[in-house]
């Protein structure tokens, strides 16, 4: 993921459970008293598993009703904290505009994509493929951002990641054994988040308000398009088995909401660069959740092209100079 340029950083992430969000001069996230370090842990469990609470989350829930859970528990502990706060939410017709458009980018479209996909593919295959979503960044920032500059290492990452997606997906032995559709919807998923950060930055980095107030807002406007959705598109579910149900709770309260928090507390301290590179070790996290907990299936491209598409996506992240913000 590419650092902001300016040292008023807009976050956006694209690890499975954060929305793009803008700041203002004023930060909303002061940092605690427990290490940086030890909530950059906690911050790489929690989206790395993710992909986990997905797959259990669609063992008794369509995949529309896993991503509406996920997008309301997650306003709920953003909404939460702006109570705390005594902080409103954004103002202006023209604001929530934007925000229905980036909540439909960030939110509604990748969430459902990621579910849908874990339907047929492995919650590992979904992490990695999430982890190209700085490869798709970098391709559009080459046309759609005049500050991001092609050169070529940048280049050189972009044509290594797609080399090592091709490797997780066995490209030499045609694809066998991975379900196309389902890859294509998470590789799809991945790449609404860069498209969705190229429409904030153009559009609400300048907006006024906090953080939480923006993703919170966010997150409402997405929880309605996911109700529409919903109701258009699946019955209401019958039952509320116990591990499904928690999975999603988890999935949006802490992947969503705590997981957000933390991730403002470690721009503020350590800088934005520093703290998007939680990014590389989602995939990781995936990956070993998946094959010790679910029972998932390891073959030994995976782990090697996971880590080539990590290599080019942290070369595709290469700057020539260190800002302010990369702090």
């Amino acid at each position: 993921m590419s650092a902001p340029a300016t040292p008023r950083p807009t976050l956006s992430t694209p690890a499975p459970a954060a929305p793009a969000a803008t700041t203002s001069t004023a930060t909303s996230a002061r940092p605690t008293g427990l290490d940086w370090r030890l909530r950059f842990a906690l911050l790489s469990i929690i989206w790395g598993f993710s992909f986990l609470l997905i797959k259990v989350g669609t063992e008794a829930y369509a995949p529309f009703q896993v991503a509406l859970g996920r997008v309301f528990f997650g306003a709920l502990a953003l909404l939460t904290v702006l109570l705390v706060r005594r902080e409103g939410l954004p103002r202006g017709r023209r604001t929530w505009a934007h925000l229905t458009v980036a909540a439909l980018l960030l939110n509604t479209a990748p969430f459902s994509l990621f579910a849908y996909a874990e339907l047929s593919i492995p919650s590992s295959l979904a992490g990695i493929c999430n982890a190209t979503s700085p490869l798709w960044g970098m391709a559009l920032s080459l046309v759609a951002l005049s500050e991001d500059r092609p050169t070529r290492r940048r280049f050189a990452g972009l044509g290594l990641g797609f080399i090592g997606v091709l490797t997780v997906l066995g490209a030499w032995q045609g694809f066998s054994g991975v379900d196309a559709k389902g890859t294509a919807l998470a590789l799809l998923a991945s790449l609404c988040y860069p498209i969705g950060w190229i429409y904030v930055r153009r559009t609400l980095a300048s907006t006024p308000g906090s953080p939480v107030a923006l993703t919170g807002a966010q997150l409402l406007v997405s929880t309605l398009q996911l109700l529409l959705v919903s109701s258009l598109f699946t019955s209401a579910p019958t039952s509320f088995p116990l591990w499904p149900t928690l999975s999603v709770i988890a999935l949006g309260a802490l992947g969503t909401g705590m997981a957000l928090q933390m991730q403002y507390g470690l721009v503020t301290e350590v800088g934005p660069t520093t703290a998007q590179m939680v990014t590389y070790f989602i995939p990781v996290i995936a990956t070993t959740a998946g094959v010790a907990l679910l029972g998932e299936q390891l073959h030994w491209n995976t782990p090697v092209g996971a880590a080539i598409v990590l290599i080019g996506a942290a070369l595709t992240q290469a700057r020539r100079a260190s800002g302010p913000a990369d702090a």
